[in-house]
């Protein structure tokens, strides 16, 4: 199996510039290849991400999520998801 150059650069971009809140990465089986099927933007949230994912296929994911510690420091974290 495949990943096309897009969903690196994707990739990339979300974790170096936060250009995405989240990736939604889907397997093409015609070509074999793993293909973005969405990109959300900085403003969308976590309810917008988990409605964008299909009831009863296979996607993968990243999910850019911003959290405040108990000591008030804004911190971020990307998380890798198998659906």
């Amino acid at each position: 199996m495949a990943v096309s150059d897009e969903c690196k650069l994707k990739f990339l971009e979300l974790k170096a510039k936060r250009n995405f809140r989240f990736i939604v990465f889907k397997i093409d089986e015609r070509i074999q290849q793993v293909m973005v099927e969405k990109l959300g933007q900085p403003d969308e949230s976590y309810d917008d991400f988990t409605a964008s994912l299909p009831a009863d296929e296979c996607r993968y994911a990243v999910f850019d999520f911003d959290f405040v510690t108990d000591e008030n420091c804004q911190k971020s974290k990307i998380f890798f998801i198998a659906w």
